[in-house]
């Protein structure tokens, strides 16, 4: 009866987590205004230190949702929940302008436990994209012919949203050390830009000049399905090599996209673009060494074919508005991450001997155009640890404390640069449910 009620807990303190996710937003990018918004790293408080690599670890106290295979190698004798939080302090430089933004936002919730030998399953939230900005741009048109005073357009550029993912996963261990598994996932979000233009004359508002306005309104629903590969190589006694192969299926998101577009008098058209997104195929490959008990080494790679997806684009030909899903909008995206774990020792008495000491760097190329240019790279370096929350030797629940500095740096020097500081911490528990006592 006691296992069934901690399983009740549990299910509960996840659906109450991927609530507040579905509510959260965390992001204040400029850049999420263009496609699907800014990109979700998907990485858990484990390895955000060492730069979000997954494709090749593999280990039996710890979920490691980048690679589904992975699950597998769960304890059969432990039940895993692990839940993260991310707060971000950044700012942003464009030209002489600059400002300084916060973010806190629920980063991830999932739980993994052992069904059968050789068979592990994972189920959790975890956000896929983010979109959040509010920003102006003024300019000048002309000047007025009667008053000769200045005429200037102040446009606002509003936008909300962003996806979310509930996914559960199996990976199954059907060789002595080939493991397969898959995710199964459910995207949903909101998909919101506004743009609201006024007009001023001589530097007070104006009310003879009518603004064009407009708002991109979407409730996108879709599946996402990701299969992945693990295999095992004894190099030596004490060392191990793990190989790592991801693969996601891209399709096409049947949610459509209304384009609303009106003016200050109360004009107002409003257009549909049908079956207006698309997710992309992904490929991803890794490994990680493993020397004894104190050090792991290790790097990934993905590549995302964005290129082939569509999103809604209004255009106006003959004086006819239409908004259609078209390519054009995206780029094909490189990561590469690398990182590293040390113990002094594990199964020391002393403490500080027992703290998983963490770090990585990532680097991706750009997914997005903006404004005909390619979008901005992206370059990270964490540092962190994991802190044993017991002093019980060996154990598994822990918190994971990481610190992350990120660089979002564009094409062209007009646009704008992003860096980022981030602590993030993550919350593991590792608890014997499963382990049965026998009285003599």
């Amino acid at each position: 009866m006691t296992n069934y009620r901690k399983y009740i807990c549990i299910l509960l303190l996840t659906l109450v987590a991927g609530a507040t996710m579905g509510q959260t937003n965390g992001s204040n990018s400029s850049y999420s205004r263009f496609g699907l918004g800014t990109l979700n790293d998907q990485s858990q408080g484990f390895n955000k230190a060492m730069g979000g690599i997954g494709q090749g670890f593999r280990a039996g106290n710890r979920v490691n949702m980048s690679n589904p295979a992975s699950y597998s190698a769960i304890d059969s004798l432990t039940f895993l929940f692990d839940v993260g939080m991310n707060v971000s302090m950044g700012n942003m430089k464009s030209g002489g302008t600059k400002i300084n933004v916060t973010n806190c936002s629920l980063d991830y919730v999932n739980m993994g436990f052992r069904v059968a030998k050789g068979v592990g399953v994972s189920a959790g939230f975890v956000p896929f994209s983010t979109i959040g900005y509010n920003f102006s741009h003024e300019s000048k048109i002309t000047n007025d012919y009667t008053t000769t005073q200045a005429i200037t357009s102040n446009s606002t550029y509003y936008g909300d949203g962003g996806l979310h993912q509930m996914y559960v996963g199996v990976g199954w261990n059907p060789f002595a050390k080939l493991s397969i598994g898959a995710n199964v996932g459910y995207i949903w979000g909101n998909y919101n830009h506004q743009l609201i233009q006024t007009f001023s004359e001589g530097g007070s508002s104006s009310s003879s000049y009518s603004g064009l306005n407009s708002t991109h309104d979407a409730q996108i629903k879709t599946y996402k399905i990701d299969a992945g590969l693990q295999y095992p190589i004894r190099i030596t006694k004490e060392d191990m090599l793990t190989l790592g192969l991801t693969a996601g299926i891209g399709h096409k998101i049947k949610s459509d996209a209304t384009l609303t577009r009106y003016t200050s008098t109360g004009d107002s058209v409003q257009v549909v673009a049908e079956n207006a997104f698309d997710l992309p195929y992904t490929y991803g490959f890794g490994a990680t060494w493993q020397h004894g008990m104190n050090l792991l080494v290790g790097a990934d790679y993905k590549y995302e074919q964005w290129s082939n997806c569509r999103v809604p684009e209004m255009s106006t030909a003959s004086g006819n508005l239409t908004y259609t899903p078209q390519k054009g909008s995206y780029l094909n995206r490189s990561k590469i991450a690398v990182g590293a774990q040390y113990i002094i020792n594990p199964l020391a008495r002393s403490y500080m001997n027992r703290i998983q000491w963490r770090m990585g760097a990532n680097y991706s190329t750009p997914y997005l155009v903006v404004n005909n240019q390619n979008g901005p790279k992206e370059l990270g370096i964490s540092l962190g640890a994991g802190l044993p929350i017991s002093n019980k030797i060996n154990s598994g629940s822990m918190v994971n404390v990481s610190l992350q500095w990120m660089r979002r740096s564009p094409s062209v020097s007009k646009m704008i640069t992003e860096n980022y500081f981030a602590v993030n911490v993550g919350v593991t528990f590792n608890e014997n449910w499963f382990m049965k006592f026998k009285i003599k």
